[in-house]
């Protein structure tokens, strides 16, 4: 039997991003677990040797937007983004398998004709799907509500496979760039910066403490961003607002570890990657009650019932004292719930749904 697979990592040319660094587990997993797939791995083959993989790589080149790789002998295609420009056509007898981690471009606002190019994107790359795998059961919901959008196969499989992570060595993380962060209370929030995010209510937050707000943003919406800036000049928070973009992960460790909590008041995730990253670090996380992010944070994260400054003022000053109270027994529940998060549990779920496809 052809056990032949090609893993699309091609989201790993931005490595400061969420999906690179899911694709970054998803190798790691798939290494470790040392499967009797013949897996080739898509992507920058700068970023896929770092990780030491015994796997083939097949490079991704400029040229390839247009005059895709050869990938016929490949018995099966897992595409991890459903957003991909790559990888629309496959061979008769091929499988197909697509990672979906959001539609959340069907919720906001957008203009009707954005709403129908996502659409289309999203079409040209499950159409010809076989499998379906959502990255929470929130998203796996929503998709399943929207599916009349889409032209499907028949008995398509949709499945659920929570994100994974790598974490690091637990230890104490210094930073030359960030150092002088150790010396202020801070919150810390990452995630692009864009409306869906939702960042700007935290300014009104932050005017009502003695806080510094810590941004890490791999990229951003112009009018967002204005927006964000032109309101922290506003409310005069200059000093107490620090941005930083594309940070490379051991300076994000070090913001982590060492900031007072963690605050996501996000109005549309698949997943969310970054509050697990918190938990790891034994940090209280503040979320909205939206989309995916109950099911991420479960019983152990606090929530912002509203976005009015004088509710998140009380939510953060209730919660914190409770967690300060609980500090130890709080940050070893913290960890195991991100443990749980496991990258070799993830490798192992996309294998098995291999596994079913080319049985």
């Amino acid at each position: 039997m052809n056990k032949s697979v090609l893993v699309d990592c091609e989201r790993m040319k931005y490595p400061n991003s969420g999906i690179a660094n899911v694709c970054r587990s998803l190798v790691n997993g798939i290494e470790e677990l040392k499967s009797d797939f013949d897996i080739t791995f898509y992507g920058p083959e700068d970023e896929l040797k770092k990780i030491n993989s015994t796997h083939r790589i097949l490079d991704t080149k400029p040229l390839h937007r247009f005059l895709p790789p050869k990938t016929s002998d490949y018995a099966l295609i897992h595409v991890t983004h459903q957003l991909s420009k790559y990888f629309h056509k496959i061979s008769r007898n091929q499988k197909k398998v697509v990672t979906l981690h959001d539609l959340n471009f069907l919720h906001d606002v957008s203009k009707s004709s954005k709403r129908k190019k996502y659409i289309r994107k999203v079409q040209q790359n499950i159409g010809n799907a076989d499998a379906i795998v959502c990255i929470s059961e929130f998203a796996k919901k929503d998709f399943l509500a929207q599916a009349r959008l889409f032209k499907l196969k028949e008995n398509i499989s949709v499945e659920v496979v929570h994100n994974g992570l790598v974490f690091p060595e637990l230890r104490i993380f210094q930073s030359e760039t960030y150092g002088f962060l150790k010396s202020k209370k801070y919150l810390l929030s990452v995630g692009v910066l864009f409306p869906k995010k939702n960042q700007l209510v935290l300014l009104d937050f932050l005017a009502k403490t003695d806080l510094d707000l810590v941004l890490v943003a791999s990229s951003s919406k112009p009018d967002y961003k204005n927006l964000f800036l032109d309101k922290i000049k506003e409310l005069k928070l200059e000093k107490r607002v620090h941005i930083f973009e594309n940070v490379e992960e051991k300076d994000k460790f070090f913001l982590l570890q060492n900031c007072e909590a963690y605050v996501h008041p996000s109005l549309a995730e698949g997943f969310g990657i970054p509050p697990i990253e918190a938990f790891y670090f034994g940090k209280p996380v503040f979320l909205s009650r939206l989309t995916s992010l109950p099911e991420i944070g479960g019983d152990l994260a606090f929530y912002f019932d509203d976005f009015s400054a004088e509710n998140m003022v009380a939510t953060y000053s209730d919660d914190m004292e409770n967690f300060n109270k609980n500090r130890e027994n709080l940050e070893r529940k913290y960890r195991e719930r991100a443990l749980g998060f496991s990258y070799l549990h993830m490798a192992e779920n996309y294998l098995n749904v291999y596994q079913k496809l080319l049985k």
